[in-house]
């Protein structure tokens, strides 16, 4: 079928001259009318795919000028806007899956039309037919990238082949723009200037208070996007990335809260601190991190404990260089905290999640640590006693943290011996006794022996003499195999 057979077709009958913009802008502006008239929008697409596909490219792209740019941006803008998800009333920010089951079958057709569209503007800009095509391709770029990416991830309006669509969609942006992949096109490089600042102009007033909500999708385009920038990038954008993503994590919703502070963290780790600190970003930060603190939510603590850890190493100086005497900061409060909950919480999930950020914290603080030895001591032996098998995570993670602090605070680690080697010898014994794999059962006594070795280290040889008295007749082999270890070890 050829580029005539198609225009009759769509009842169009503009000359096919090569040099006559007219004919591009008339046949963009009818297919937009009739689109918006809600004629058989599936035929249209169908037909506009084939239409690009079979134009030439001097046709298509002649001598360019402002009208035949507007009239590309409005037949986008038209076809994205056909598969755009409803909008949401309601506080929570939320609709029925019911609501987006048509919305697949829209991206796949509007994603086919408008590829055939991209494809065709990288060849033009690859055949350099015409340089004006760049500016068709950086005036389209970002608005189709939001269209992908919206669709782009698992989410109640998306199917596997509509995500595939999106997929192909906005790697044939990628290519349009000369980019090498998904996060040059976003990012830029010192050649080709990014997408991600036009894409946040467009999205801001959708990431305000008052509308964030009305777009379910508005929330996963951006952290989408933001997480594909990273150094040295993300810098110039921060002024524009800070505020919404601290608004998503002060939701009331813990799925928001946790998309936020996601996007926070990241933030943190791919911004220099000097940046952060200006303005009083990191200090606002702090505290809108601390308060998820108190949550019993097991999603939301298992981002916002690293986030936080990560953030007071922008905001402290290292114990290294703090000075002497060493204030207590905020690695004091964030700890006292921690150890607070960690007593008192029953809920193995949670327990997991505050044991594994324990050996962190205890690693950033240094021998700071030894301002909170008490409850630190109470932590790990009440830890270690309660078992969560079958991956028995919470104990493997709390012997790394008691590792850790021998580690760091051996000077005084020799007046706990007494309690501690009582702690770890009677943990070498359940374990001995539990029903747990042998390769994981091989690696918590492997642990334990280690800081009973430590132990030993850190008292100058007294847990040797210690555990040469013990009982051998009532001690199981593979315990008295670990004390061995210690007893013969050398001082």
């Amino acid at each position: 079928m050829d580029l005539t057979h198609i225009l009759q077709k769509m009842n169009i009958r503009e000359s096919l001259t090569p040099s006559d913009s007219c004919s591009a802008i008339a046949v963009l502006t009818h297919i937009c009318e009739r689109f918006k008239a809600k004629e058989e929008r599936v035929l249209i697409l169908k037909e506009t795919a084939e239409f690009f596909t079979l134009a030439p490219l001097d046709w298509l792209f002649p001598q360019f000028n402002t009208d035949l740019r507007e009239a590309y941006l409005a037949l986008s803008d038209s076809f994205t806007g056909h598969a755009g998800l409803p909008v949401c009333d309601t506080d929570g920010g939320t609709l029925p899956s019911k609501s987006y089951e048509d919305i697949p079958t829209k991206v796949q057709a509007v994603s086919t039309s408008l590829l055939a569209l991209c494809l065709r503007i990288q060849a033009s800009v690859e055949n350099r037919s015409n340089p004006h095509v760049k500016s068709l391709a950086q005036a389209l770029a970002p608005s189709l990238c939001i269209f992908s990416i919206t669709h782009l991830q698992e989410q109640p309006w998306t199917s596997d082949a509509s995500r595939n669509c999106a997929l192909q969609l906005l790697t044939s942006v990628a290519g349009m723009k000369g980019s090498r992949s998904v996060q040059d096109l976003l990012s830029g490089d010192e050649d080709k200037k990014g997408v991600f600042g036009p894409i946040l102009d467009t999205l801001q007033p959708e990431l305000t208070k008052e509308c964030w909500k009305r777009n379910q999708a508005v929330k996963h385009v951006f952290s989408w996007m933001l997480v594909q920038i990273g150094r040295p990038w993300l810098t110039q954008y921060l002024e524009k990335v800070f505020p919404p993503a601290l608004l998503i994590s002060d939701d009331y919703r813990t799925e928001n809260k946790v998309l936020g502070v996601h996007c926070l963290h990241h933030i943190v780790l791919n911004v220099p601190a000097a940046d952060l600190r200006q303005y009083n970003r990191a200090q606002v930060l702090y505290h809108a991190l601390f308060n998820h603190l108190y949550t019993s939510e097991t999603s939301l603590m298992q981002v916002v404990l690293p986030c936080l850890i990560d953030l007071m190493g922008v905001i402290e100086n290292p114990p290294a260089h703090a000075g002497l005497p060493r204030k207590p900061n905020r690695f004091d409060d964030v700890l006292r905290l921690v150890l607070t909950y960690m007593e008192m919480e029953h809920k193995p999930d949670l327990r997991r999640v505050y044991a594994s950020n324990l050996v962190l914290l205890i690693e950033r603080m240094g021998v700071v640590i030894i301002r909170h030895m008490k409850r630190l001591d109470r932590v790990i032996v009440g830890y270690l006693e309660v078992s969560d098998a079958p991956e028995e995570k919470t104990r493997l993670s709390i012997l790394d943290a008691l590792q850790k602090t021998l580690e760091i605070a051996w000077p005084r680690m020799e007046r706990r011996m007494g309690s501690l080697a009582q702690s770890l010898l009677r943990f070498l014994v359940d374990v001995s006794s539990e029903s747990v794999t042998r390769q994981l059962k091989e690696q918590l006594m492997s642990k334990a022996s280690h800081c009973l070795l430590l132990l030993n280290h850190c008292s100058e040889g007294k847990l040797q003499s210690l555990l040469r008295e013990v009982d051998n007749t009532c001690v199981p082999d593979s315990v008295l195999m670990c004390i061995q270890q210690i007893t013969t070890a050398a001082p």
